[in-house]
């Protein structure tokens, strides 16, 4: 969560990747351009925040592509498209597809620079929620099998009596597996417990 925000710039023009390179460093941002979809596609993805500033018309794998393929490879990545030639449907379709913004050539750099500055700051959001996620995918990993039966018990409603009686073992036996479970996860209430769960996918059993 340490590392810099980056600013990928793709645009086949290789003045019009200069113009950018330029005005966003300019601006104090750390920029890294490339004019060849290919190469972007393949280059090792920024460890911290970052955004894409992305030319919607490209030789072989246009901008749309692009981000479909971003999209099939899981990369959450928000996207600023330019275009020399923009229309309505085009931009509703980049984005539903998830784009931060839409923005036709010759670009205002004030406009670019605030679509930017709120794609980083989508982005900086991103990475704390797949952070925390995987804090809570490796704390529901520590569960045994039966804590695991118990947390979905416990989502659910139910009282320490009525889960024994479920699982077929003696209620004493299920305050402990409770209290291991609720340490394991780092939470204090059946509310906090929930609400774990129903991010991590876990809805209540009937």
């Amino acid at each position: 969560m340490t590392d810099e925000p980056l600013v990928y710039v793709l645009d086949d023009e290789p003045e019009i990747l200069k113009a950018l390179t330029r005005l966003l460093g300019a601006a104090g941002l750390k920029v890294r351009g490339f004019t060849s979809a290919q190469e972007f596609l393949a280059h090792e993805r920024h460890p911290g925040p970052a955004c894409l500033v992305l030319d919607l018309a490209m030789p072989e794998i246009d901008g749309l592509e692009v981000q479909e393929r971003l999209r099939r490879g899981g990369v959450q990545l928000p996207i600023v498209f330019l275009t020399g030639h923009g229309s309505i449907p085009l931009s509703v379709r980049t984005l539903k597809a998830g784009a931060e913004d839409f923005l036709t050539k010759p670009v205002n750099a004030t406009e670019l620079l605030a679509a930017i500055r709120a794609a980083l700051q989508r982005a900086s959001a991103q990475q704390i929620e797949y952070v925390e996620l995987e804090t809570l995918r490796q704390r529901l990993a520590s569960l045994t099998p039966r804590e695991r039966e118990v947390l979905d018990h416990v989502i659910a409603g139910k009282l320490n009596k009525r889960i024994a009686a479920d699982l077929g073992t003696g209620e004493q036996t299920i305050k402990v597996h409770r209290g291991r479970l609720m340490r394991k996860m780092g939470v204090r209430s059946v509310v906090e417990l929930a609400r774990m769960a129903e991010r991590l996918g876990r809805t209540p059993m009937a």
